[in-house]
């Protein structure tokens, strides 16, 4: 078992699928054993989570199907694309585990499909998203080496790996709307239950391809949001009426976040993880406070369907891309606004320049920077876009 999690854990691995999935570094897409072939390249010191080694070859990208991708430090990793059909899909599929992804498809569900399944995938996110943030800043594992593997992204290797929060997001997302939608909605049970193993299945091959994972970073990912599916089931009406009834909801709903995002793990040099968490946790935060106030003030929204998806017609189509569009838009404002006057404030308070990147990492200016902003993104997306849709004859 240890010689299992060992290799499940290792880099060679996740090469062999990249280059079956026909994905190969510079000088290597002949073939042959990813390990030989990494003998072969230069490596540099990572500038990646605990400082794993990393490739890359200076350049800048060449013809011929030759691509360049960022690597450590800078450097130009070239790679060479032989399967552009596993290139585009799983592109595309990393793009549907990403934050901006979710705080997108969660407020469309929302505007036009159903209010109480974009609340618990909204709560089951949140959740989800800390765990995972949180435990890679615990157990510090490292990413994927390269060589052999080669990166298609840079940002995210900035975190440690282990668990992947994509393949968590993705497997908690599909599978709660699924559940939720299965006791409310009357449609196939095979079909819905295919749909959520097929988008959390390609988001997580997708971690492999990119080479931002190992395979038991995305294995513990998707098991870890499985057992909190199973555990937060039986109570997940409980929790809801609870979150729309109690009138200590939204004090506890930005208390408890905040205080979360200010207590998270320390680490020796700067990561994206807490400002993410803090991005995720004061949109659910904004969004379980909306929550809240239409139920109390606006109209009941914890009501039971049970009924078969409506025929979609083109009218209909129209009308929920025009919701869509509006609130996005509505969104996108409230988020560039809120950035600017937050940031200026906090500047102010705390006497740095607005170009100071450094001083907007520091704990005290990125929790309340980030909180602030997109907490107002969350109450923005469930309390004032159904307004401007009401006003708006879009309803």
């Amino acid at each position: 078992m240890a010689r299992l999690l060992g290799t499940l854990r290792g880099s060679q691995p996740v090469a062999r699928f990249q280059r079956c999935c026909g994905l190969f570094p510079a000088g290597e897409e002949g073939g042959g054993d990813p390990a030989e072939g990494a003998r072969h390249r230069v490596a540099y010191n990572g500038g990646g989570a605990g400082g794993q080694r990393r490739s890359g070859a200076a350049g800048c990208g060449a013809p011929n199907g030759v691509r360049g991708g960022r690597g450590p430090q800078g450097c130009v990793q070239k790679y060479v694309v032989k399967n552009y059909f596993y290139y585009y899909l799983f592109k595309f599929s990393a793009a549907l585990g990403e934050e901006i992804f979710y705080i997108t498809f969660l407020p469309f569900i929302y505007w036009n499909i159903d209010h109480s399944v974009s609340r618990r995938m909204i709560i089951i996110w949140s959740i989800v998203m800390y765990i995972g943030q949180v435990s890679k800043d615990i157990l510090k594992w490292p990413r994927p080496l390269s060589p052999p593997v080669v990166k298609l992204e840079i940002r995210t290797d900035a975190e440690y790996g282990m668990p992947s929060t994509h393949a968590m997001a993705a497997t908690a997302i599909s599978f709660s709307f699924f559940v939720t939608t299965m006791n409310q909605y009357k449609y196939p049970f095979e079909l819905g239950l295919t749909a959520a193993f097929v988008f959390s299945t390609l988001v997580c091959l997708s971690r492999l391809y990119t080479g931002m994972h190992t395979v038991l970073d995305v294995i513990g990912g998707a098991l870890i949001s499985a057992v909190l599916l199973v555990l937060l089931y039986p109570v997940w009406d409980s929790i809801d009426h609870v979150l729309l009834t109690s009138p200590f909801c939204p004090l506890l709903s930005i208390a408890v976040p905040l205080l979360l995002c200010y207590n998270y793990p320390k680490l020796d040099y700067y990561s994206p993880t807490r400002g993410d968490t803090t991005t995720i946790l004061g949109a659910g935060a904004g969004a379980t406070v909306g929550f809240w106030l239409n139920n109390q003030y606006v109209a009941p929204a914890y009501v039971s369907r049970n009924m078969g998806f409506p025929l979609i017609t083109g009218p209909m189509v129209v009308l929920m891309l025009a919701r869509f569009f509006v609130g996005l838009l509505v969104i996108l404002l409230t988020r560039q606004l809120m950035k600017n006057v937050v940031l200026r404030v906090l500047c102010y308070c705390y006497t740095f320049p607005i170009a100071d990147l450094d001083a907007r990492r520091r704990l005290e200016v990125e929790v309340p920077y980030k909180f602030v902003t997109y907490s107002s993104v969350g109450f923005t997306a469930t309390v004032i876009v159904p307004l401007l849709h009401e006003l708006l004859g879009l309803l």
